[in-house]
């Protein structure tokens, strides 16, 4: 069992990064509920990886009972957390005055965008506009084209569900020190910048230029980019050290005017035209076959379909199949209360009457509960 074996966490029920910050707590061996719609009542995926390890109960929060039940599960519960836009919870009453009233110890995680304040705080908006705004997407790209958004990796779940992890877990450990709760307040505009902090130092040291694709690490240099070979396939090139980089020479076979002036930004627009040539002469599998495993930095592009059959992942069993569904293996991995997948991904609803009888509440008030419409 993970570390956070013996710590109880309440999630409010939303989508993309805070069911993922869930599933990372649960993995890591918390007890994570749940608060689902009442609406919502057996509905979701066995195969939905980030409600994995979590139990669900569905409430009616407009419900005034269905808000005393999640109040009680607050009284018992280390951590609360909610993706809501600022307000929405205070509207509900569970808002952080109401659960640290009840319970002072409590931990209340609040992930947003824009963050609880300032002046887009109420505006509605998504990953790409967050990292718009810290400076992260406009430095991805190639030169001449629009600036390509990563996925939603760097807001939603970096700079997301990821940070709110990390905030939650600090806030916990200072809570068993003080005796006393307090609000987490994670922004995705706060963590994607946060997570810029490299690019930033690189930029304010003049080693960075504001122009996409003509620094090292943007795909501007010809050491450190992805090529294409003859098979279609691709290969990742970061022999960024001198060694490295000459080890990419010998075994690439690149003659006297690639090896030469490395780090010299004039030459990089020719090499990498040469680069490209060359490792367009041989596949994928060929090219592995010649530096996979080497100290170039190297690695052959893989797809989501061939990433889980690589050999280094199924040795470190970085996948895992959970109800088959091929998805990616609890991490950290830690020397004693190594992570793990406690159960299947929930049902909304399917722990309702499970999680009530915990609060010691009997058969006839439950199934009260159920007529009424407050739970399901």
């Amino acid at each position: 069992m993970g570390p956070l074996k013996g710590i109880k966490i309440i999630e409010m029920a939303g989508i993309g990064p805070g069911p993922f910050c869930g599933m990372v707590l649960a993995d890591l061996g918390a007890e994570v509920i749940r608060v689902d719609r009442a609406s919502a009542k057996g509905t979701g995926s066995r195969q939905e990886a980030s409600n994995r390890g979590k139990k669900s109960i569905a409430v009616d929060l407009k419900s005034k009972e269905g808000v005393e039940i999640v109040l009680k599960l607050v009284q018992e519960a280390d951590a609360i957390f909610e993706g809501f836009r600022p307000g929405v919870m205070e509207r509900l009453g569970l808002g952080p005055e109401e659960c640290m009233e009840l319970n002072e110890s409590i931990v209340y995680g609040r992930m947003t965008g824009w963050g609880q304040d300032g002046p887009l705080a109420n505006a509605a908006g998504h990953d790409i506009n967050y990292i718009s705004l810290s400076g992260a997407l406009a430095a991805i790209g190639r030169p001449g084209s629009p600036p390509v958004p990563p996925l939603n990796l760097i807001g939603d779940f970096g700079g997301g569900g990821m940070l709110l992890a990390l905030g939650l877990v600090s806030a916990l450990l200072e809570s068993k020190q003080s005796g006393k709760g307090q609000v987490v307040d994670a922004a995705m505009t706060d963590g994607s910048a946060l997570l810029m902090t490299m690019i930033y130092t690189m930029q304010s040291s003049g080693f960075w230029k504001d122009s996409m694709g003509s620094n090292m690490l943007d795909g501007g240099a010809h050491f450190y980019d992805t090529y294409e070979c003859s098979d279609g396939k691709f290969i990742s090139l970061g022999s960024i050290e001198p060694q490295f980089y000459k080890l990419l020479c010998d075994l690439a076979g690149f003659d006297v005017n690639l090896s030469s002036d490395q780090m010299s930004r004039d030459g990089w627009p020719e090499k990498k035209k040469a680069v490209k040539e060359i490792i367009l002469t041989k596949t994928r599998e060929e090219w592995c076959q010649i530096m996979e495993g080497t100290d170039v930095c190297f690695a052959p592009v893989l797809n989501m379909e061939e990433a889980p059959n690589h050999p280094h992942n199924k040795a470190r069993q970085t996948f895992i199949e959970l109800e088959g569904a091929t998805q990616p293996a609890p991490a950290p991995r830690f020397s004693r209360t190594n992570p793990e997948v406690q159960s299947s991904p929930s049902l909304v609803g399917e722990h309702t009457d499970e999680i009530l009888q915990s609060l010691n509440l009997g058969a006839d008030e439950i199934e009260k509960l159920k007529t009424s419409g407050s739970v399901a």
